[in-house]
């Protein structure tokens, strides 16, 4: 068993949050030896630390802090060595670290004799199955999402034209209310909705496709939901019908497909199959070195957890098998540069047999 250091805060750092489920802010050491488990906190983060099962919780004047104070050192110089002591009194001479582990301070290490070497997939897979304290925080950003769509959809069926901003706002209080928040999220309309990211701004007409987004985080866990719906105010014209049937019926074939042991290529190439029977270009089948920028233009989903796009992939990247306790984003859309999209979005638990759908809220275009 490979021991292992973190340098980080948990506001930041999934691989730390995972580790250490509370809200720290400053940066501080985990270090896992031998699978044991420490961290080296400052005393106003001890009472909380404390009660966690299974850490061994250590102040920082335990490896001198007062002492290097009293000699004048910065504090970096200070994080140093007492990063370095606490590996020398642990007995750790090589440690995994995750992808984003500060360069300063794996610079210090080295120069005290430690080697580093950076592992993402061993920290990616640490946070596949999820804990069920997880798992309740996902539950809780799923339905503020809901919620949050519920608001939209209010101001949708006064008809056209909404304000985008009026109702973004509106949204994000509601998110709040429920112990949830988004920094960010997308209520893009017509041509904007061809555009994957595009956040959404200015006045929605009756007849555009609307696509809502969202993906709130949880206080209390430090974990996202994901979802998407697509709105018409007014008729549907033939088009958005068309797209909603079909991405409607690649997202139920995928749910019955998705289980433990299968890949996400498999699950994503049966998408696939769906949108380039209908004539659709997908990425299976778009023009090697060029861009798609129409049809079903990027993976079928992806992991949400900690971080709001994480491992595993939905994807052509989707190479390893799903494991029990995966959560995942499942989300065929279609696209047409300067007329708009449609997506549809569910959040899933992988299980042995099948998968749990967490998303519990209708399909329909009218709102």
């Amino acid at each position: 068993m490979a021991d292992v250091l973190i340098y980080a805060d948990t506001v930041r750092s999934p691989e730390l949050r995972h580790e250490i489920p509370l809200t720290i802010p400053d940066p501080f050491l985990y270090a896992e030896q031998n699978g044991e488990r420490h961290v080296v906190v400052h005393s106003l983060e001890l009472p909380r630390v404390r009660g966690l099962d299974g850490i061994v919780v250590h102040p920082r004047e335990e490896f001198g802090f007062d002492e290097l104070l009293a000699q004048g050192l910065d504090q970096y110089a200070i994080r140093d060595e007492i990063v370095a002591r606490v590996c020398r009194e642990l007995g750790i001479d090589a440690a995994a670290v995750p992808g984003a582990f500060p360069l300063d301070v794996a610079d210090g290490l080295r120069g005290n004799g430690v080697e580093l070497s950076v592992e993402r997939r061993l920290f990616d897979d640490r946070r596949r199955s999820k804990s069920e304290a997880e798992l309740a925080g996902i539950r809780r950003a799923q339905r503020a999402a809901e919620a949050g769509m519920d608001v939209a959809r209010e101001h949708f069926r006064n008809g056209a034209p909404v304000d985008v901003e009026r109702v973004k706002a509106a949204m994000a209080q509601r998110f709040i209310a429920l112990g949830c928040s988004a920094d960010e999220f997308i209520v893009s309309h017509g041509p904007q909705a061809a555009i994957g990211h595009h956040m959404g701004d200015g006045v929605i007409q009756a007849r555009e496709p609307i696509v809502i987004d969202v993906w709130p985080r949880d206080h209390e866990s430090g974990c996202y939901a994901d979802m998407t719906r697509t709105f018409v105010i007014g008729d549907p014209d033939e088009t958005i019908a068309e797209w909603h049937r079909l991405c409607k019926e690649a997202l139920d074939r995928a749910l019955r497909e998705l289980r433990a042991g299968v890949t996400g290529r498999s699950i994503f190439d049966g998408t696939c199959d769906v949108f380039e029977a209908a004539g659709y270009t997908t990425l299976r089948t778009k023009r090697r070195g060029e861009p798609l920028e129409e049809g079903f233009i990027h993976s079928l989903g992806h992991g949400v957890g900690l971080e709001v796009h994480e491992e595993p992939s939905l994807g052509l990247l989707g190479t390893g098998p799903l494991v029990p306790g995966d959560v995942v984003s499942v989300e065929p859309g279609l696209y047409r540069p300067g007329y708009g999209g449609l997506r549809l979005e569910d959040l899933v638990v992988v299980t042995e047999d099948g998968c749990e759908n967490l998303t519990d809220y209708p399909y329909d275009l009218t709102p």
